[in-house]
């Protein structure tokens, strides 16, 4: 399946395994690069040591490509990049941030920079920044979520129109079938999230992997815009937030209320009630727990499936 995803990061499929905030340690990283994948250290959960210790624990578990995601709005950055430089990390998924902050430095350092959007405007930011690729991502995606609302469907054919770089489509999508409508709007890979945290690798509590495999459609939300949108599922929490928001609070109040920690408290220590459990809408197509090995063959056996059949079909 060469294409220019796969020759970008020399990996076998086109493609990647979301950096997730308690969800993407050196486990799951290192399994999905051992399956032909491009795994993604989640640098968002981690303190720059602890960061430093999964990469180099990934670095003895997989001699493939792998990455790391930071998200930048956190704090720490400069100590963050500086050991991704450091431990010879060759790829970084920016985040949540000004792509120019860091793309023309890392690059500098001879590191492949993606960025994520979720519009053509920022698209055109990251590109005009000099990132290698971008992954456009859907209103549908789990955790911090673009502004505009617009849906994988809509956002991966628009950016396409726009951008002259490797464009990869995120958000909604867990299956081959979604992997090939992905490819066939414009996108030449896909990152996938959702589906990966309900793998045995994945470093989320087994709560709250089951609570996923167990949710149906229209179980998750898009809330805190006031601060910084996200998607996350209906709990205990979100109906206490959803109570002080009838109360027209400030933003003040709403980060008070959130307290420091929720991601953690719900997706790793596993508190279904009062943590914050960032998922996305394809969850509700999500049955079961699988090894990472298995979740990327049964995406490639469906792509392959699905084309097939489009391709001998004669009911157009």
């Amino acid at each position: 399946m060469a294409n220019k995803v796969t020759e970008l990061f020399n990996i076998k499929y086109p493609i990647i395994q979301a950096g997730m905030v308690w969800n993407s340690g050196w486990r799951l990283a290192s399994a999905s690069s051992n399956s032909g994948i491009l795994g993604i250290l989640g640098a968002g959960s981690m303190y720059p040591e602890v960061l430093r210790e999964h990469i180099q624990k990934c670095k003895k578990a997989t001699n493939k490509p792998f990455g790391v995601n930071v998200p930048m709005l956190y704090p720490n950055l400069e100590e963050i990049m500086d050991i991704i430089v450091e431990e010879g990390v060759k790829i970084v998924i920016t985040s949540a941030g000004n792509p120019n902050t860091f793309t023309p430095w890392l690059k500098e350092r001879g590191i492949t920079v993606v960025h994520v959007v979720s519009s053509v405007k920022f698209a055109l930011k990251a590109q005009e920044a000099g990132v290698d690729a971008v992954v456009a991502e859907g209103f549908e995606a789990g955790g911090h979520n673009g502004r505009e609302e617009t849906t994988t469907l809509t956002l991966i054919p628009t950016v396409k129109e726009h951008i002259n770089i490797p464009l990869i489509a995120a958000g909604g999508i867990a299956t081959g079938q979604a992997m090939l409508a992905a490819m066939a709007l414009g996108a030449d890979g896909v990152q996938i999230g959702s589906r990966f945290v309900a793998s045995e690798e994945s470093s989320a509590h087994l709560s709250f992997k089951k609570y996923v495999v167990d949710s149906k459609e229209g179980d998750t939300r898009l809330t805190l815009k006031e601060l910084a949108p996200v998607r996350m599922m209906k709990n205990k929490f979100y109906n206490d937030l959803q109570e002080l928001y009838k109360t027209s609070p400030t933003k003040e109040q709403i980060r008070a209320f959130l307290g420091r920690a929720r991601t953690k408290l719900g997706m790793f220590e596993g508190d279904l009630d009062e943590g914050e459990l960032e998922i996305g809408q394809v969850s509700a197509i999500i049955h079961d727990i699988k090894p990472v090995a298995k979740i990327v063959a049964d995406l490639i056996q469906e792509f392959k499936e699905t084309k097939k059949m489009i391709c001998s079909s004669h009911h157009f």
